[in-house]
């Protein structure tokens, strides 16, 4: 019971939209109608600047934070922290309040592993910057970052409910860029402006 109650809160908190809330909120902007019309970090950063991007990504990473937090203060147990974690991804990426749509839970995800995996997270995140200050290509950065964390996870020895965690999280990620997949094999994916506002 528990555990389902963690997962329920950290659904709910994942399902809040902040790229939508605060978009509207400080700058008026529906991110839904401009650039991707995703509401993540990335295209409040292309769309609003840097500030506002970042604002978003660190609001998406913590609902990771939250979620896990609720699993380990709820239910008190290494699979509640997962599961906590996993559904904040899911709300973030299927929002009770956007019709079960969302953002890709790159930021959330990385929230996740913050908590359950820290060596992983420097490894994951040092990699996913390299990739996008060298190419560009977010997308790019966040997909090979997020197939690495089931590899680093195994690497590491971390109990197999994180190593299953890291493989369903890795999954989910890499299908919610399916289209930036097909783009970037085209070679018609928009990268992001080093100088941006």
């Amino acid at each position: 019971m528990e555990t389902a109650l963690a997962c329920l809160l950290a659904y709910l908190v994942g399902s809040i939209p902040n790229g939508l809330v605060f978009g509207k909120l400080l700058w008026h902007v529906d991110l839904r109608e401009h650039g991707s019309h995703n509401i993540g970090a990335t295209n409040a950063w292309r769309t609003l600047g840097k500030g506002p991007g970042f604002l978003i990504f660190v609001l998406d990473l913590l609902k990771g934070v939250i979620g896990v937090w609720f699993g380990a203060q709820i239910a008190g147990t290494p699979a509640a922290m997962v599961l906590g974690g996993m559904f904040a991804i899911i709300g973030h990426s299927c929002s009770l309040f956007l019709h079960f749509k969302g953002g890709k839970g790159v930021a959330t995800g990385l929230g996740v592993i913050a908590m359950l995996m820290p060596p992983v997270t420097v490894i994951v995140f040092l990699t996913w910057l390299v990739i996008v200050y060298l190419t560009r290509y977010v997308s790019l950065g966040s997909i090979v970052a997020a197939a690495l964390v089931p590899i680093l996870a195994w690497y590491f020895g971390y109990p197999c409910e994180y190593l299953a965690f890291s493989l369903l999280a890795a999954v989910l990620i890499i299908v919610r860029h399916r289209s930036n997949i097909q783009r970037l094999l085209a070679g018609n994916e928009n990268k992001i402006q080093a100088g941006h506002r």
